[in-house]
Protein backbone atom coordinates (compact mmCIF):
# COMPACT_ATOMS: atom_id res chain seq x y z
CA UNK A 1 0.00 0.00 0.00
CA UNK A 2 1.09 3.77 -0.81
CA UNK A 3 2.37 5.66 1.94
CA UNK A 4 0.15 8.50 2.23
CA UNK A 5 2.22 10.87 3.57
CA UNK A 6 4.57 11.10 0.88
CA UNK A 7 2.51 9.73 -2.81
CA UNK A 8 -0.75 12.84 -2.90
CA UNK A 9 -2.65 13.50 -5.85
CA UNK A 10 -1.46 17.50 -5.57
CA UNK A 11 -5.27 18.52 -6.95
CA UNK A 12 -6.55 17.00 -4.01
CA UNK A 13 -3.58 17.86 -1.55
CA UNK A 14 -5.39 20.96 -0.32
CA UNK A 15 -9.03 22.33 -0.85
CA UNK A 16 -10.01 23.63 -4.12
CA UNK A 17 -11.41 27.00 -2.56
CA UNK A 18 -14.10 29.31 -3.93
CA UNK A 19 -13.51 32.22 -1.68
CA UNK A 20 -16.38 34.71 -1.02
CA UNK A 21 -16.31 38.29 -2.20
CA UNK A 22 -14.55 40.29 0.95
CA UNK A 23 -12.62 42.90 1.82
CA UNK A 24 -9.84 44.00 4.02
CA UNK A 25 -8.20 47.30 4.46
CA UNK A 26 -4.23 46.98 3.18
CA UNK A 27 -2.13 45.28 4.60
CA UNK A 28 -4.90 42.41 5.37
CA UNK A 29 -4.45 39.52 8.11
CA UNK A 30 -4.63 36.16 8.02
CA UNK A 31 -6.55 36.01 11.02
CA UNK A 32 -10.05 37.66 9.29
CA UNK A 33 -9.13 35.98 6.33
CA UNK A 34 -11.87 33.26 4.35
CA UNK A 35 -11.41 30.60 3.91
CA UNK A 36 -8.05 30.60 6.22
CA UNK A 37 -4.68 29.55 4.81
CA UNK A 38 -2.28 26.49 5.07
CA UNK A 39 0.76 28.20 6.26
CA UNK A 40 2.22 24.61 7.86
CA UNK A 41 1.29 25.24 10.95
CA UNK A 42 0.05 21.40 10.84
CA UNK A 43 1.28 20.68 7.41
CA UNK A 44 4.92 21.17 7.53
CA UNK A 45 7.09 18.47 8.91
CA UNK A 46 10.95 19.42 9.00
CA UNK A 47 14.22 17.36 9.05
CA UNK A 48 16.64 19.67 10.08
CA UNK A 49 17.86 21.06 6.73
CA UNK A 50 18.43 24.61 8.43
CA UNK A 51 19.72 23.36 11.47
CA UNK A 52 21.62 26.75 12.87
CA UNK A 53 20.75 29.27 10.23
CA UNK A 54 19.70 32.58 11.21
CA UNK A 55 16.99 34.07 8.64
CA UNK A 56 15.89 37.39 8.14
CA UNK A 57 12.29 36.50 6.71
CA UNK A 58 10.29 40.32 5.28
CA UNK A 59 6.62 40.07 4.97
CA UNK A 60 6.59 37.17 7.94
CA UNK A 61 3.94 37.52 9.23
CA UNK A 62 0.82 36.20 6.93
CA UNK A 63 0.69 34.22 3.61
CA UNK A 64 3.66 32.89 1.90
CA UNK A 65 6.24 35.24 4.47
CA UNK A 66 4.41 33.38 7.46
CA UNK A 67 4.57 29.90 5.59
CA UNK A 68 8.73 30.02 5.19
CA UNK A 69 9.18 31.32 8.76
CA UNK A 70 7.68 28.25 10.17
CA UNK A 71 9.24 26.01 7.57
CA UNK A 72 13.04 27.20 8.49
CA UNK A 73 11.90 27.37 12.23
CA UNK A 74 10.97 23.60 11.64
CA UNK A 75 14.32 23.31 9.70
CA UNK A 76 16.14 24.26 12.51
CA UNK A 77 16.32 28.04 11.93
CA UNK A 78 16.01 31.15 14.01
CA UNK A 79 14.01 33.87 12.27
CA UNK A 80 13.72 37.49 12.67
CA UNK A 81 10.22 38.60 11.32
CA UNK A 82 10.07 41.58 9.82
CA UNK A 83 6.31 43.38 9.31
CA UNK A 84 4.17 46.27 8.89
CA UNK A 85 2.47 47.27 13.00
CA UNK A 86 -0.94 46.84 11.52
CA UNK A 87 -0.19 42.84 11.21
CA UNK A 88 0.73 41.93 14.57
CA UNK A 89 -2.00 39.79 15.43
CA UNK A 90 -0.69 37.77 12.62
CA UNK A 91 3.07 37.94 13.04
CA UNK A 92 2.55 37.42 17.38
CA UNK A 93 1.07 33.81 16.05
CA UNK A 94 3.99 32.93 13.82
CA UNK A 95 6.14 33.72 16.79
CA UNK A 96 4.25 31.20 18.50
CA UNK A 97 4.67 28.72 16.41
CA UNK A 98 8.24 29.13 15.66
CA UNK A 99 8.66 29.40 19.19
CA UNK A 100 6.71 25.96 19.85
CA UNK A 101 9.41 24.47 17.47
CA UNK A 102 12.37 25.34 19.76
CA UNK A 103 13.42 27.89 17.73
CA UNK A 104 14.18 31.78 18.47
CA UNK A 105 11.61 34.38 16.87
CA UNK A 106 12.60 38.19 17.17
CA UNK A 107 9.56 40.63 15.92
CA UNK A 108 10.79 43.63 14.02
CA UNK A 109 7.56 45.89 12.71
CA UNK A 110 8.63 48.57 10.48
CA UNK A 111 7.70 49.99 7.04
CA UNK A 112 10.19 48.59 4.44
CA UNK A 113 9.39 51.64 2.16
CA UNK A 114 11.12 53.84 4.69
CA UNK A 115 14.66 53.65 4.06
CA UNK A 116 16.10 53.89 8.03
CA UNK A 117 14.14 50.85 8.49
CA UNK A 118 15.63 48.56 6.12
CA UNK A 119 19.03 49.13 7.61
CA UNK A 120 17.77 49.12 11.20
CA UNK A 121 15.60 46.22 10.38
CA UNK A 122 18.95 44.19 9.06
CA UNK A 123 21.28 45.27 12.14
CA UNK A 124 18.58 44.51 14.64
CA UNK A 125 18.26 40.96 13.37
CA UNK A 126 21.93 40.24 13.08
CA UNK A 127 22.14 41.41 16.54
CA UNK A 128 19.29 39.45 18.47
CA UNK A 129 20.00 36.47 16.47
CA UNK A 130 23.55 36.70 17.31
CA UNK A 131 24.42 37.32 13.04
CA UNK A 132 22.60 36.77 9.82
CA UNK A 133 23.12 33.88 7.15
CA UNK A 134 19.75 33.64 5.53
CA UNK A 135 17.84 36.27 4.07
CA UNK A 136 14.31 35.96 2.27
CA UNK A 137 13.07 39.42 0.76
CA UNK A 138 9.48 38.38 0.45
CA UNK A 139 7.01 41.58 1.11
CA UNK A 140 5.48 42.62 -1.35
CA UNK A 141 2.39 45.19 -2.15
CA UNK A 142 -0.13 44.11 -4.79
CA UNK A 143 -3.33 46.85 -5.66
CA UNK A 144 -5.47 46.03 -8.45
CA UNK A 145 -5.83 48.97 -10.90
CA UNK A 146 -7.74 48.01 -13.99
CA UNK A 147 -7.73 51.26 -15.96
CA UNK A 148 -4.20 52.90 -16.03
CA UNK A 149 -5.85 56.27 -15.87
CA UNK A 150 -6.77 55.71 -12.66
CA UNK A 151 -3.47 54.20 -11.74
CA UNK A 152 -2.41 56.79 -9.58
CA UNK A 153 1.61 58.58 -9.03
CA UNK A 154 1.64 57.83 -5.66
CA UNK A 155 0.31 53.90 -6.36
CA UNK A 156 3.07 53.70 -8.53
CA UNK A 157 5.83 54.80 -6.58
CA UNK A 158 4.74 53.65 -2.95
CA UNK A 159 4.83 50.03 -5.09
CA UNK A 160 8.42 50.47 -6.24
CA UNK A 161 9.55 51.55 -3.20
CA UNK A 162 7.71 48.38 -1.32
CA UNK A 163 8.60 45.78 -3.44
CA UNK A 164 12.15 46.22 -5.18
CA UNK A 165 13.74 49.56 -3.66
CA UNK A 166 13.35 47.81 0.07
CA UNK A 167 14.65 44.45 -1.56
CA UNK A 168 18.03 46.50 -2.77
CA UNK A 169 18.37 47.88 0.76
CA UNK A 170 17.94 45.18 2.67
CA UNK A 171 19.99 42.88 0.36
CA UNK A 172 22.37 45.71 0.54
CA UNK A 173 22.55 46.24 4.41
CA UNK A 174 22.68 42.37 4.69
CA UNK A 175 26.00 41.74 3.02
CA UNK A 176 27.67 43.69 5.90
CA UNK A 177 26.75 40.44 7.97
CA UNK A 178 26.46 37.20 5.36
CA UNK A 179 29.25 35.39 5.00
CA UNK A 180 30.47 32.52 2.79
CA UNK A 181 27.84 30.21 2.64
CA UNK A 182 24.84 32.64 3.24
CA UNK A 183 21.93 33.16 1.05
CA UNK A 184 19.52 35.69 -0.53
CA UNK A 185 16.16 34.54 -1.59
CA UNK A 186 13.77 36.88 -3.67
CA UNK A 187 9.98 36.79 -4.12
CA UNK A 188 9.04 37.08 -7.47
CA UNK A 189 5.63 36.11 -9.19
CA UNK A 190 4.25 34.84 -12.46
CA UNK A 191 3.60 38.03 -12.80
CA UNK A 192 7.17 38.91 -13.89
CA UNK A 193 5.84 36.83 -17.02
CA UNK A 194 2.53 37.27 -17.76
CA UNK A 195 1.55 40.30 -16.60
CA UNK A 196 -2.37 40.44 -15.70
CA UNK A 197 -3.80 43.85 -17.51
CA UNK A 198 -5.17 45.08 -13.78
CA UNK A 199 -1.35 44.34 -11.96
CA UNK A 200 1.18 46.26 -14.27
CA UNK A 201 2.62 48.52 -11.44
CA UNK A 202 2.89 45.31 -9.38
CA UNK A 203 4.13 43.03 -12.28
CA UNK A 204 6.57 45.92 -13.32
CA UNK A 205 8.54 45.37 -10.22
CA UNK A 206 8.20 41.25 -10.17
CA UNK A 207 10.00 41.31 -13.88
CA UNK A 208 12.33 43.74 -12.03
CA UNK A 209 12.83 41.69 -9.17
CA UNK A 210 14.24 38.79 -11.30
CA UNK A 211 16.66 40.77 -13.09
CA UNK A 212 18.37 41.98 -9.71
CA UNK A 213 18.46 38.41 -8.64
CA UNK A 214 20.59 37.60 -11.48
CA UNK A 215 22.84 40.00 -11.48
CA UNK A 216 23.10 40.05 -7.87
CA UNK A 217 23.94 36.60 -8.23
CA UNK A 218 26.24 37.00 -10.35
CA UNK A 219 28.23 39.85 -8.25
CA UNK A 220 27.92 37.77 -4.95
CA UNK A 221 28.94 33.88 -5.96
CA UNK A 222 32.54 34.36 -5.96
CA UNK A 223 32.05 35.54 -2.60
CA UNK A 224 30.32 32.31 -1.64
CA UNK A 225 27.22 33.73 -1.25
CA UNK A 226 24.07 32.19 -3.04
CA UNK A 227 20.72 34.37 -4.64
CA UNK A 228 18.18 33.02 -5.86
CA UNK A 229 14.39 33.54 -6.36
CA UNK A 230 11.13 31.84 -6.06
CA UNK A 231 8.10 32.68 -8.41
CA UNK A 232 5.22 32.29 -7.05
CA UNK A 233 1.91 31.71 -8.74
CA UNK A 234 -1.60 32.21 -7.80
CA UNK A 235 -1.75 31.67 -3.84
CA UNK A 236 -4.19 32.15 -1.18
CA UNK A 237 -3.02 34.89 0.96
CA UNK A 238 -4.69 37.95 2.54
CA UNK A 239 -2.62 40.17 -0.56
CA UNK A 240 -5.43 39.03 -2.58
CA UNK A 241 -8.51 40.62 -0.33
CA UNK A 242 -7.04 43.86 0.29
CA UNK A 243 -7.52 45.03 -3.22
CA UNK A 244 -4.63 42.67 -4.49
CA UNK A 245 -7.67 41.03 -6.98
CA UNK A 246 -10.84 42.60 -8.46
CA UNK A 247 -13.55 41.43 -5.73
CA UNK A 248 -15.41 39.60 -8.51
CA UNK A 249 -12.40 37.63 -9.16
CA UNK A 250 -12.25 36.28 -5.47
CA UNK A 251 -14.07 33.36 -6.21
CA UNK A 252 -12.75 31.99 -9.06
CA UNK A 253 -8.85 32.60 -7.93
CA UNK A 254 -6.75 30.06 -9.18
CA UNK A 255 -9.07 27.83 -10.62
CA UNK A 256 -7.34 29.04 -14.51
CA UNK A 257 -4.15 26.99 -13.75
CA UNK A 258 -3.76 23.21 -15.04
CA UNK A 259 -4.05 21.94 -11.21
CA UNK A 260 -7.69 24.22 -11.21
CA UNK A 261 -6.94 25.31 -7.94
CA UNK A 262 -5.30 28.11 -5.76
CA UNK A 263 -2.00 27.18 -4.25
CA UNK A 264 -1.71 27.82 -0.05
CA UNK A 265 1.62 29.23 1.25
CA UNK A 266 2.85 26.23 2.68
CA UNK A 267 3.09 24.92 -0.48
CA UNK A 268 5.50 27.65 -1.62
CA UNK A 269 8.13 26.74 1.23
CA UNK A 270 9.62 23.81 0.06
CA UNK A 271 11.58 26.16 -2.50
CA UNK A 272 12.70 28.14 -0.26
CA UNK A 273 14.04 25.57 2.29
CA UNK A 274 15.58 23.87 -0.45
CA UNK A 275 17.20 27.18 -1.95
CA UNK A 276 18.41 28.25 1.80
CA UNK A 277 19.52 24.64 2.44
CA UNK A 278 23.37 23.44 1.39
CA UNK A 279 21.09 21.07 -1.13
CA UNK A 280 20.71 23.73 -3.62
CA UNK A 281 24.86 24.80 -3.44
CA UNK A 282 25.31 24.78 -6.77
CA UNK A 283 22.40 26.73 -7.64
CA UNK A 284 22.86 30.43 -8.34
CA UNK A 285 20.55 33.19 -10.04
CA UNK A 286 17.86 30.58 -10.72
CA UNK A 287 14.04 31.07 -10.94
CA UNK A 288 11.83 28.25 -8.86
CA UNK A 289 8.16 28.73 -10.32
CA UNK A 290 5.57 27.29 -8.00
CA UNK A 291 2.32 28.10 -9.91
CA UNK A 292 0.56 25.33 -10.47
CA UNK A 293 1.77 24.70 -13.68
CA UNK A 294 0.91 28.11 -15.06
CA UNK A 295 3.38 28.98 -18.39
CA UNK A 296 6.50 30.42 -17.62
CA UNK A 297 9.95 30.95 -19.50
Amino acid sequence: MSDQLTFQDPTTRFPDISPPKQDQPEPGLDAELIPGTDRGEDSYTGTGRLRGRRALITGSDSGIGAAVAIAFAREGADVALSYLPAEEEDAQHVCEIIRGAGRRAVPLPGDLSDPEYCREVVRRAAEELGGLDALVNNAGRQIAVEDIADLTDEQWEDTFRTNIHAMFRVSQAALEHLEPGSTIVNSTSVQAYSPSAHLIDYAATKAAINNFTKGLATQLAPRGIRVNSVAPGPIWTPLQVSDGQPKDALPHFGKNTPLGRAGQPTELAPAYVFLTSSESSYVIGETLNVNGGQPSP
